[in-house]
């Protein structure tokens, strides 16, 4: 998440927001988010209802919810989804933004960048 909130501007310059689900309670998440400085929004998830309805799994064996990411639209379509094997499985935020690009393109509201 360090790095997504090194290039936050980045995603804001694509007009796409951020946001991270967690498992945490309120309270723990609140704490974290707060201590961390986030500029980007956190969800706590403690019963799991976004995990679940967006597919997350679950590996005992590598330390419970394995991290997902959704490239979803402004209409709520899923365009692309990443499900990681590890905890450090996650596609380099160059990836992501190359997605987004054609993805505003295609309907038309931004240019694609050159970043």
């Amino acid at each position: 998440m360090a790095q997504l909130r090194q290039d936050y501007q980045q995603f804001v310059d694509r007009d796409t927001e951020i946001v991270v689900v967690g498992p945490e309670e309120r309270s723990a998440f609140a704490s974290f988010w707060t201590k961390e400085q986030f500029p980007f929004v956190g969800l706590p998830d403690p019963d799991h209802t976004v995990a679940d309805r967006y597919g997350q799994e679950v590996k005992l064996l590598k330390f419970g919810r394995m991290p997902a990411i959704m490239v979803i639209d402004k209409q709520g379509q899923v365009l692309e989804s990443h499900y990681a094997d590890n905890m450090r499985d996650y596609p380099a935020n160059r990836d992501v933004w190359a997605l987004l690009d054609t993805a505003n393109a295609a309907v038309g509201r931004l240019e694609p960048s050159q970043t």
